[in-house]
């Protein structure tokens, strides 16, 4: 294949058959990817004729396939750029960055076309957001060995001005608020690993209203630069306390969250708890990497996942938040949030015992218990050497 692109975002490769290959990576690489994906299957249903056409897309690698809108153009006239640019809004589509860099033109038909649609946004969306309502689940269990349980998860909605804890399992609405969950696993001698898990939620409680409802949704609406503050505050805040007192001196915690706002699903991550994405569509994804060794090796298949799971280094953290790290580099995407759409958020103590083909099993199979008490039994049936915690969201169809 002949390369014609290779960033930092993006290596783009055009086949002998013609086809377009692009390989997201880098900064936002998922949520760049899903956006894309969707934005061009929406395009096809309402019939434009002058952008790419999705002829396959893949998850686990973040690449796409395109057909060829022709070759980049170095010149037109800017009446004519604005023309077009308008009428791609005619189908419902704002493109992020309408300029003659994403413009090319198709030599068989004579046709100017646009491509790159990372960051563009459905009019209807910005217009009026339809949001499915969400139901969660969320359970924690110290396991059969631990004798105390320095796991924490917390299922929260706020509104920018009020903070309302929810209960294990619920449904509501978000058409009014946003829904914060996450699982925290904390670390350290005597009680100070739970400790430190438990101030992390509280914490969260009190900063995220603070980045409520951005203005543009998706990656535009620098959801990012709020979870790195908060991440860093709580690092911070940490640090500070195992500094000013020895029974917290070295502890840490790790940290899980999913923030849902119509539409999106925004999350931060730091350490070897997971999120798993479950598509509407089938398959399961973890989003997260595991801030280890073994982690990276899982990551580059250096190994297997059986072979990490048995792995000598495999607790051996080298991203936390407190723990003594000075610096930290969390984890932070977004992606779209469709009905049908499952998160999965939980601690090391659920994957020790599960694989991740039966974590998908479970949390799509029908049930009686609410799907985080069926994960938790299964988990405890197969392992339970360390605490467990399971956090399970779903986007209803309207």
């Amino acid at each position: 294949m002949q390369e014609v692109k290779d960033t930092q975002r993006a290596l783009v490769r055009i086949g002998y058959d013609g086809q377009v290959h692009k390989t997201f990576r880098g900064h936002q690489a998922y949520a760049r990817f899903a956006n894309e994906v969707r934005v061009l299957r929406y395009l096809e249903t309402r019939g434009c004729d002058f952008v790419p056409r999705l002829l396959g897309s893949d998850e686990a690698t973040l690449s796409i396939v395109t057909s060829n809108c022709g070759s980049r153009v170095d010149q037109i006239n800017p009446t004519r750029l604005k023309e077009l640019f308008t009428e791609l809004e005619g189908f419902g589509v704002r493109h992020d960055d309408p300029e003659i860099r994403n413009v090319t033109y198709r030599k068989n038909d004579g046709r100017f076309c646009i491509i790159d649609f990372e960051f563009a946004a459905l009019l209807d969306e910005i217009a009026t957001p339809p949001p499915p309502d969400l139901r969660w689940s969320g359970l924690t269990h110290r396991g059969k060995v631990r004798p105390n349980n320095e796991d924490t998860f917390l299922a929260l909605r706020f509104d920018g001005h009020e903070v309302h804890y929810l209960g294990k399992t619920g449904e509501a609405s978000w058409a009014k608020t946003d829904f914060v969950f996450a699982v925290s696993d904390g670390m350290g001698g005597a009680n100070s690993g739970e400790f430190a898990s438990r101030f992390t939620v509280d914490r969260i409680t009190k900063l995220m209203p603070r980045g409520y409802r951005p203005a543009a949704p998706g990656p535009a609406s620098k959801f990012d630069l709020t979870l790195a503050e908060l991440f860093k505050a709580i690092h911070y805040d940490l640090m500070k306390l195992g500094q000013s007192y020895e029974e917290c001196r070295g502890m840490g915690t790790t940290l899980s969250l999913c923030w849902f706002t119509p539409g999106w699903a925004y999350f931060g991550h730091i350490g070897d708890t997971r999120i798993y994405h479950l598509p509407a569509a089938g398959g399961i994804v973890q989003l997260t990497q595991d801030h280890s060794y073994v982690g990276w090796l899982r990551r580059t298949n250096q190994i297997t996942e059986r072979e990490a799971r048995t792995h000598p280094r495999k607790n051996v953290l080298n991203q936390s938040l407190g723990a003594g790290h000075q610096f930290i580099d969390p984890q932070l995407s977004a992606l779209p949030c469709a009905p049908g759409d499952r998160f999965l958020i939980c601690s090391d103590g659920l994957t020790e015992g599960l694989w991740d083909r039966h974590l998908e099993e479970i949390v799509r199979s029908p049930g009686t218990e609410p799907v985080a008490q069926r994960l938790i039994s299964a988990a405890l049936e197969a392992s339970g050497r360390d605490n467990i915690t399971a956090l399970v969201v779903e986007a209803l169809a309207p």
